[in-house]
């Protein structure tokens, strides 16, 4: 039977990062990408992902939710491939990578029925706080 339900990215401030990155000017996310199955236990995919942006002044003014969905989406992958490889290509490596990970973990799911999943993103409390729009 199929366990898994969807893909989620959780992101949050990146407090790792230190106060320097997270001003007035400057912002620093962590996105952490789980598997949920369908049982409800969530398997760690990647958490080595996030971003930086910088600007004006109140850059969170700048920031909406849908927008920084989309960035979590982007930034935990696939990622834009090397010169001498499609997108096509970068893409099957990456859901196969994902689909190893999921597999050490006892999930038995095929790098093609990933790419399919949903993918929610869960913004963090702090983040929310942030926003002003």
């Amino acid at each position: 039977m199929h366990e898994a339900r969807r893909l989620i990215t959780s992101i949050d401030i990146d407090d790792a990062a230190g106060p320097e990155f997270n001003t007035d000017r400057r912002s620093s996310i962590s996105a952490l990408l789980e598997l949920e199955l369908t049982d409800g236990r969530r398997l760690t995919m990647l958490d080595d992902r996030g971003w930086s942006t910088s600007g004006p002044s109140g850059i969170w003014s700048y920031e909406s939710l849908e927008g920084l969905a989309e960035t979590a989406r982007m930034v935990v992958g696939p990622d834009e491939p090397p010169e001498g490889r499609s997108y096509e290509e970068e893409s099957a490596l990456h859901w196969a990578h994902l689909a190893g990970i999921a597999q050490a973990q006892g999930v038995p799911i095929e790098a093609g029925e990933l790419a399919v999943l949903p993918h929610d993103v869960d913004v963090s409390s702090k983040i929310r706080a942030r926003l002003t729009r």
